[in-house]
This record gives structure tokens, sequence and C-alpha cells, in this order.
């Protein structure tokens, strides 16, 4: 048996770590290992590279992904996924471990229906795939935001300024609200949760009048904010294969408009690509290894079109079917939670 695995989509602290052990599982249990670079491109283009345990003792530590990603859609290119089959194919490779996202086990998913033997491993710093209940980089990048807002309070404080600090997250805002309870912001602001403008300048408004001269506003990167009953949304007209918007920028928007509105001094910072960076928590390190492992298991028990995924603490698998049926969003009730301490 020999087996390819890949990472397509964004880079995610932690997918060095799962390369590592899905080598470490499948030389343990006799098979080969092949590396295919830049994601769904590298089967498109047989640029590929044997990995053995020498190859990835060290890594386990290191952010960004030494197989290197990209977001490539074969499906958007004329005869991709038979080019796909062919390739893997020439390479002799039996099955595929799949490390992404939506979009990357969308991909995943078509190519199974197309008979290809695939398994998952959901990597995303958005936490937004169904069936898991957190994928590989997003404990990284929680930590990272919160780090960053426990800086930024210090000098908010310090010149009596508002201070914006706008988080990656796409359609939803586990980042934000995560890094945002850790921080303790003031306010956050998420997707999932609309809220008015009105809303805004009526917190900042009361924190000065009861002697709080500065606030951290924690905003998801696609967070929904309604100007009178217009939605503001920061969007770039560019989309990539899977058809999504550039998101960002959400923050600057905000802070001409509470300068404005309320007189008082307001900074925004947009952390962006820092939450991809840098080296993956022990959490993530720990998670990777483990889901990578359980993907290596479902190739031995020929358990094709499932993901490995992490609920409860355990390592089980789902259907990537279920995975893909709708996105995860912030429930609720959490948010409520959060509600608690916005003042």
């Amino acid at each position: 048996m020999k087996i390819g695995v890949l990472v397509g989509g964004g880079d995610a602290p932690g997918l060095n770590a799962a390369i590592k052990a899905t080598v470490s599982k499948a030389h343990e249990i006799g098979y080969d290992v092949v590396g295919i670079k830049n994601g769904w491109a590298g089967l498109l283009e047989l640029d590929t590279q044997p990995l053995s345990i020498d190859d990835v003792e060290e890594i386990h530590s290191r952010g960004g992904v030494v197989l290197y990603t990209s977001r490539t859609n074969p499906f958007k290119i004329e005869n991709g996924p038979k080019q796909v089959i062919a390739n893997m194919k020439k390479l002799k490779v039996d099955a595929l471990v799949v490390m992404g996202g939506e979009d990357t086990l969308g991909v995943a998913l078509k190519l199974s229906e197309m008979g290809v033997q695939v398994v998952g491993v959901p990597k995303t710093i958005d936490n937004d795939l169904g069936g898991t209940d957190y994928s590989i980089g997003f404990d990284t990048a929680v930590a990272i935001a919160t780090d960053a807002i426990d800086k930024l309070r210090t000098t908010a404080e310090a010149h009596h300024r508002i201070v914006i600090v706008e988080v990656m997250g796409r359609n939803t805002g586990w980042i934000a609200l995560h890094a945002g309870l850790a921080g303790g912001a003031n306010l956050t602001l998420i997707p999932e949760v609309p809220l008015g403008l009105n809303q805004v300048y009526g917190l900042l408004k009361f924190r000065k009048q009861n002697g709080k001269a500065y606030s951290i506003i924690v905003v998801a990167e696609g967070a929904r904010v309604l100007k009178e009953k217009e939605q503001i949304l920061v969007a770039t007209e560019e989309r990539d294969e899977f058809g999504h918007p550039r998101l960002g920028g959400i923050s600057r928007v905000l802070e001409k408009l509470i300068r404005e509105n309320t007189g008082l001094e307001v900074r925004s910072v947009i952390l962006g690509h820092l939450q991809r960076g840098g080296p993956p928590t022990a959490f993530d390190r720990i998670l990777a290894m483990r889901l990578a492992n359980k993907a290596v298991e479902l190739i031995k028990e020929k358990r094709f079109g499932e993901m490995a995924s992490f609920k409860a603490c355990d390592i089980v698998s789902v259907p990537l079917k279920e995975v893909l049926a709708g996105r995860k969003s912030v429930p609720p009730e959490l948010y409520e939670m959060a509600k608690t301490f916005f003042r």
C-alpha cells in the first residue's frame, strides 16, 4: 500500500505535526508515503516527494507546511478530476490523506464519489467544519489573537483609546469569540449575531461616563454590523477558485464611524496572517497527531470517504458528507454567555 498526503487551502499551525504522524503511523503499519506538494496542484502536476521517518522527525514544532499548499480546485480545471485519478495511478498511490477545510475536503468528497480512496483530516483556523469540535490550527490562532489583545490593552489604556482588533474567521466568529473571552474584550462582533452601530456607540459612551477611558473591541472579519438597516460587510471583488471573496478591513470602517459618532479616539489593528504563523501550541500539535493517526487507521480499515474527528476529547470518524452538510457556526447560547462580559 502506498498512500499520498496533501494539504489544501490556507496554512494552519499543526499541519507539520499531522504530516509527521501520518508518515510515522503509515510506516508502523508497513505503508509507503508520498508527499504531494502544493495541495491538489501537486496531483495535477505530478509534483511529489517520498516521505521517510527521517524526513519528518523534527517537523512537528514548525509552523507552515513542509509540503506547501494552494487553493487549487481540480473541478475548476478542464479534465482536472480525471487528471488527478490518472496521476494517482502513475504514482501508484492507493489512497489519499487529505488535510483541509470545507473547500479541500469538498474536492475530496467529490473524488471519493468517483471511486478515489480518500480520508480526511480537519484543518482550518476558522474552526467552522462540521463533524468535529476542533480543527487543526484553531487553538494556535486563538492563542495568538489573545496575546495581541493582552498587549493592545496596555497601550489602549495608556492613551485612553478605543482599540478595534480584527481577527480572521471568514463567515463564523469562533476565533473572535474565543479570543474576546480569553482577552477580556469589552465587545465582540461576529457574523452570526448582527449588532447595530447604535449599540456599539452606546456601550462605549456608557464606559466613558463610568470612568472607563479605554475599550477593546474584537471584530471578526466577516462580522455583520448594521448601520440603520443596512449591513456593513467589507469584501473585495476578487474571488478564489472556490468562489470566496477576500474579507478584511471592517475594523477600519468601524474606526472611522466610531470616531465620527462618539468623538472618542479610536485605532484599529488587523491581525491578518499573524494568526496563521509561528509554531503551533501544544494542543494543536497533539490534536494534529491524533487526527492523522486516526486517518491512517481508517485507511487500514478501508473506511474511505470518512474524516478523522475530535469529539468530546475522543478521536472518532464521521462521513465526509456529514462534515460538509453545513457550516458550523457559533451557537447563540455561547454568544449570550459572552455578552455577560460586554461592559
